[in-house]
């Protein structure tokens, strides 16, 4: 049996198999996999990695990003932040400012240079995206992205939502 779905009241249940879910799984891996590789092939050109590439997406959406918020969103050590941080930084692509209300906190900016190369990879990105979402079609883009949020750990989900609702 591939899956059931159950009436409960004015909702529709659905109920996945293992075998269904195992598939959706493997799918996201694969997914994942060719959703990296074209800014991977873009990196490898600056000797950077994943690491780079996320610093610099959210650096983008929120200029003015502390490290502190990119820490946490980024769920990484201050230790690794830093060392993709000062790589940016040295390499022309970051500025971290002095923070005007709080001098402690430093503010996380693009450089031109990182605009260009933030551009590139988000380019290659959205052609495969794009390329994706026509071959699904409108109802799947939907379903696809309420799938992806109902996955997000609350804390991850509000500053998704904060990205969202502040569209640059």
């Amino acid at each position: 049996m591939e899956s059931a779905t159950e009436t409960h009241g004015s909702e529709s249940l659905l109920f996945l198999t293992d075998e269904q879910l195992r598939k959706g799984i493997e799918a996201m891996f694969f997914a994942y996999r060719a959703f990296t590789a074209d800014p991977d092939r873009i990196l490898e050109n600056y000797e950077y990695g994943r690491a780079h590439h996320r610093a610099i997406h959210f650096i983008n959406r929120q200029p003015g990003l502390t490290v502190s918020t990119l820490l946490a969103m980024l769920g990484v050590t201050k230790q690794s932040l830093n060392r993709v941080l000062r790589t940016l930084v040295a390499d022309g692509l970051v500025e971290a400012r002095v923070g005007r209300q709080d001098k402690r906190e430093r503010n996380l900016h693009l450089t031109a240079r990182g605009a260009s190369l933030e551009r590139e990879l988000s380019d290659a990105q959205r052609a495969r995206m794009r390329a994706a979402y026509r071959n699904a079609g409108p109802a799947a883009v939907t379903g696809f992205r309420q799938v992806l949020e109902a996955m997000m750990d609350p804390d991850l989900r509000r500053y998704y939502q904060s990205m969202k609702d502040s569209a640059p």
